[in-house]
């Protein structure tokens, strides 16, 4: 595992977590707050009272803030998330991180671009990841009518499949396929109950760039084999996944970028799609440099940074990943040519 600096560790960890309605958050959230562990949570709610929470557990009541006996801290948003997180922020010695939780048909990222664009919290918070809970019963219809359970497991670093045992092998191996049409690189863990060890969706690193490598080993395999993919000639590679009116497109090159060229060319992709793109990861090859660049954006924040240096005998290569809707896949393809140095 990649070492936080010493500056981010410092920073409080956010997860965000996501789930169509009846999906099993709650439930989630309730063993996070009663589970005897090591490290106390505040947890942000729409709703106090959807949680359930005996109330015999609540010692302190401070406006919007509840501290519990265990030493976690459950909190509602009546208003601003930012206000909400200042305030929590000013307890920081109280709990080793925040969770978020969205309503059933939230967009998550509204909630990750917090992040980005305001000073104090980016300088005080670091965003971790965001976690989906499916309902494995009753997904395949939720993701027919629902354009926000799309974008749930679109946007999602950790898909969190509960309920398996009311599905059988057979829907369940349709269910993943689906998944995966929508958000190939997502981690993807099944659970009943909402019952799944909390190091599995903490402390992941989802948007450290440091990480991009570790939690994704395979992020730049050359040879990414499936029944749709569409290889062009030579080195340079494109794979596409239609799933649910969401598109992944996947590009990549072995020869090296020319790093103002890309940054040029991304600038203008995120103007031109940004409301149309999720989630955008890349791990770059850029020429007269020894190590390698990792970007992300959502929608149209992004970041970028050297993350460490390349490996003797390691295979430089440049991949690129859009998942979106309405994406002009032949322009993005010949737009990323032009970044060849």
């Amino acid at each position: 595992m990649v070492e936080l600096d010493q500056i981010e560790k410092e920073k409080i960890p956010v997860t965000v977590l996501t789930g169509y309605l009846g999906a099993g958050k709650t439930t989630l959230l309730n063993r996070i707050l009663t589970q005897q562990h090591d490290k106390k949570y505040a947890v942000i709610v729409n709703e106090y009272g959807e949680l359930g929470i005996d109330n015999d557990l609540i010692i302190d009541v401070d406006e919007e803030i509840f501290e519990m006996s265990n030493g976690c801290v459950c909190c509602t948003i009546r208003g601003d998330l930012v206000r909400i997180l200042n305030k929590l922020i000013k307890r920081r010695n109280r709990f080793d991180g925040i969770i978020i939780e969205t309503t059933g048909l939230a967009d998550p990222a509204p909630i990750a671009q917090t992040f980005f664009v305001d000073e104090d919290i980016r300088k005080n918070t670091r965003l971790d990841a965001v976690l989906a809970v499916v309902d494995a019963h009753h997904v395949m219809k939720t993701l027919d009518e629902s354009k926000e359970a799309v974008n749930q497991i679109a946007f999602a670093d950790v898909i969190l499949l509960n309920k398996i045992d009311l599905v059988g092998q057979k829907d369940l191996k349709a269910i993943k396929k689906r998944i995966r049409a929508i958000n190939r690189m997502v981690a993807l863990y099944e659970m009943e109950r909402s019952n799944i060890p909390l190091d599995k969706i903490l402390e992941l690193g989802g948007f450290d760039l440091k990480k991009a490598l570790t939690l994704e080993p395979d992020f730049l395999s050359i040879h990414d084999h499936d029944d749709h993919d569409d290889h062009d000639d030579h080195d340079h590679q494109v794979h596409h996944y239609h799933g649910d009116g969401v598109m992944s497109i996947s590009l990549m090159e072995i020869k090296a970028l020319d790093g103002r060229r890309f940054n040029m060319w991304m600038s203008t992709v995120l103007q031109k799609f940004g409301k149309d793109l999720l989630r955008t990861k890349g791990i770059l090859n850029f020429s007269h440099e020894d190590q390698c660049f990792a970007f992300q954006a959502v929608h149209m924040m992004a970041e970028g940074d050297y993350i460490r240096p390349w490996k003797i005998n390691e295979k430089r290569s440049s991949k690129l990943v859009f998942i979106g809707r309405n994406l002009d896949e032949k322009s993005l393809r010949e737009g990323f040519l032009r970044c060849v140095a």
